[in-house]
């Protein structure tokens, strides 16, 4: 049973070819369940949305010659995971002839279908939205930031969020980004206190919650980078 209806596949279809310009690689990681119980070891932990997020990337890849689908399990090869930097699952990796730091952790469904394909179509064309201030400010960046976007599927306000991060994220090598389904790592929300989304978090310290204009989530960045008192 295909993930995406006749609609959405259309819709999808219509945007790839009016959209993409250079090829683009999701890197997708997935942990299997093993059918083995190991005495004196604890079972492996399920990664409930890990086959439905497959899926939806394979289809995805139907639509469009310019985009490739890479498969990688982090228990059989966890060099890659940690080449990568991903410690969770499932996990998607959008980049192109670089990677641009752009992650999705957890399963893009509902509103965030729609932060993956513009991160998809942002990749593919190397350029974002921005504007020239804010280009100019993350091109000053000495400082690593890493932003995570909780949210969920059913939040219409997570996505701007989401596709701020990712743009801050092309626009600068010192900055990587990623949506994180909240109620798919409910330890982590616990840990950041996400109570409501989109809620970023900027180097474990800084938080910013709610959708917010282009200038006020520069600001956190800059902060957390050290370019302004926080």
């Amino acid at each position: 049973m295909q993930l995406l209806n006749e609609e959405v596949r259309d819709f999808t279809r219509k945007k790839f070819e009016a959209e993409l310009i250079n090829p683009v690689n999701l890197v997708y990681f997935q942990k299997e369940k093993s059918p083995l119980i190991v005495p004196g070891r604890e079972p492996q932990e399920d990664c409930g949305f890990c086959p439905e997020t497959r899926q939806l990337l394979e289809e995805l890849t139907g639509l469009t010659d310019k985009l490739k689908l890479t498969v990688f399990d982090v228990d059989k090869e966890p060099a890659k995971a940690a080449e990568y930097g991903v410690d969770k699952v499932p996990a998607i990796v959008v980049m192109g002839e670089k990677d641009f730091g752009i992650r999705f952790f957890g399963i893009p469904s509902g509103y965030e279908f729609m932060s993956l394909l513009e991160a998809i179509v942002d990749v593919s064309r190397g350029e974002t939205e921005l504007s020239q201030e804010t280009k100019e400010a993350l091109k000053e960046l000495d400082r690593e930031v890493n932003i995570q976007v909780f949210v969920t599927p059913t939040c219409p306000y997570c996505p701007m969020a989401v596709r701020l991060g990712h743009q801050m994220a092309m626009e600068s090598p010192m900055v990587k980004a990623a949506m994180v389904e909240a109620t798919e790592f409910p330890e982590l929300t616990q840990k950041y206190e996400v109570f409501g989304v989109p809620k970023s978090i900027f180097n474990e310290t800084l938080s910013l919650e709610g959708a917010v204009p282009e200038e006020i989530f520069l600001e956190q960045v800059l902060k957390a980078a050290g370019k302004l008192p926080s």
